[in-house]
């Protein structure tokens, strides 16, 4: 019978219907056939969305709303530009630089190109940069957003598995920062050559004015990392201080928040939320399926019978991630697989922090590839580009991405090191 949920889901996927509802249609239809309850549904979403990590979630996207309304977010692309605008292509150094403080306040790629991409891909083509170079620099730097910490996916790994959040947030660290100096460095040698144009380069005063504009914004970063690091709040309390913190900059500092604009702002924050706790709700009871059905025993079985080597095996894993996430959204992926294929690896002595790492970084890679690579159409939007030139022009980017996901997958230290170093082991 397990076959009737895997026909109607991809049915419902390939025909246009959104992922979370093509996961509760497909339970829906599965337990009818089946003769289950379907009491089931609301008691195994609610068991989905019954975590107190999960309350973060509408905390941090509504510190990222509260940015762009505030002020935050230009700022941040100020202070960028001023130190690398002068370098040939700066303009895009600077978007991947703006991509990667974002990424420590909102944890999200779909926000991170929707905020940034809404400013910086104007000004890159005002100035003469091809709209697909700008389109692929903001889609493909977004993905550093669910790598570096606070990051949604990692606190989902921590939710599903038990493991400490705070590690999995130190174990993407090191990975993000890589994506992110290997992109800037991409950016560089595509920039070269095409004489993509460069800036008129910052005096150190003009540097020093943009670093005072900007410091309220950084230094929101550097309270949430180094509050949740540190033992201070959980990432729960971050988030609802990164929320109070940028109201208070964007009202009384930067004096851009009208008080006016909070209803909507709150909407969008609560629309956003509510979509993803309904994803989390409807993957758990399409995991809870697969369980029901020992479907997860199969496919380790089935892995583990073509090989036991740990490399062939994670080879086998990350083509599978790639593939999934190319028509799958990452949350929804992430709940479904990721107990899955943990299981495979961890009698192969794979940590499973380290495995955490490695299962985000393969699925943000899909936000930026066809079919629903969702940041690749936002990026394209925003640039007024056919996705086709915005595709062909991210390639270099994704191959960026493909090296630091084999670094991360077979030099273990790359994701451990800081977890061990600073929170000790496992």
């Amino acid at each position: 019978m397990s076959g009737i949920l895997f026909l109607v889901f991809f049915i419902l996927l390939f025909t246009g219907v959104p992922v979370a509802f093509s996961l509760g249609l497909s339970s829906f239809v599965f337990l009818f056939f089946t003769g289950v309850p379907l009491e089931v549904i609301p008691q195994r979403m609610f068991a989905g969305m019954n975590a107190f990590t999960l309350l973060c979630i509408p905390g941090f996207v509504l510190a990222g709303n509260l940015m762009n309304s505030g002020g935050i977010t230009k700022r941040i692309i100020g202070f960028c530009n001023a130190f690398v605008g002068h370098i040939r292509g700066g303009l895009g150094i600077a978007n991947v630089g703006s991509s990667m403080v974002f990424a420590g306040i909102s944890g999200t790629a779909l926000a991170d190109t929707a905020s940034i991409g809404g400013i910086m891909i104007p000004a890159m083509k005002d100035i003469g940069y091809e709209a697909e170079f700008a389109a692929a620099v903001t889609a493909s730097s977004s993905t550093i957003g669910p790598i570096i910490p606070p990051s949604l996916p990692m606190i989902i790994v921590g939710t599903l598995t038990g493991i400490s959040v705070s590690k999995m947030f130190l174990a993407g660290t090191i990975p993000g920062l890589l994506l992110g100096l290997g992109m800037m460095v991409v950016s560089y040698g595509i920039s070269k050559k095409k004489n993509h144009p460069k800036g008129k380069k910052a005096t150190a005063k003009e540097k020093w004015l943009t670093f005072k504009d900007a410091f309220w914004a950084i230094m929101l970063t550097v309270l949430i990392l180094f509050g949740i690091l540190g033992g201070i709040f959980t990432p729960t309390e971050a988030s609802i201080g990164a929320v109070i913190y940028a109201i208070i900059v964007g009202k009384f500092v930067y004096k851009e928040l009208k008080f006016r604009e909070l209803p909507n702002i709150l909407l969008d924050s609560i629309v956003s939320t509510s979509a993803i706790m309904l994803l989390v709700g409807f993957a758990n009871l399409f995991a809870w399926i697969l369980t029901s059905e020992q479907i997860p025993q199969l496919i380790a079985n089935g892995i583990l019978a073509f090989s036991t080597n740990k490399i062939i095996v994670l080879l086998l894993i990350n083509l599978l991630l790639l593939f999934v996430g190319t028509f799958m959204e990452t949350i929804a992926a992430l709940v479904i697989l990721f107990p899955v294929l943990l299981g495979v690896v961890t009698p192969l002595g794979i940590d499973p922090i380290q495995f955490g790492v490695i299962m985000v970084l393969n699925l943000i890679i899909g936000l930026t590839t066809p079919p629903v690579g969702v940041c690749l159409f936002v990026a394209s939007s925003i640039g007024k580009v056919s996705m086709v030139k915005t595709v062909k022009a991210i390639i270099p980017f994704l191959l960026l991405s493909l090296a630091v996901l084999m670094l991360v997958t077979f030099v273990p230290a790359v994701s451990l090191a800081l977890p061990n170093i600073l929170l000790g082991g496992n």
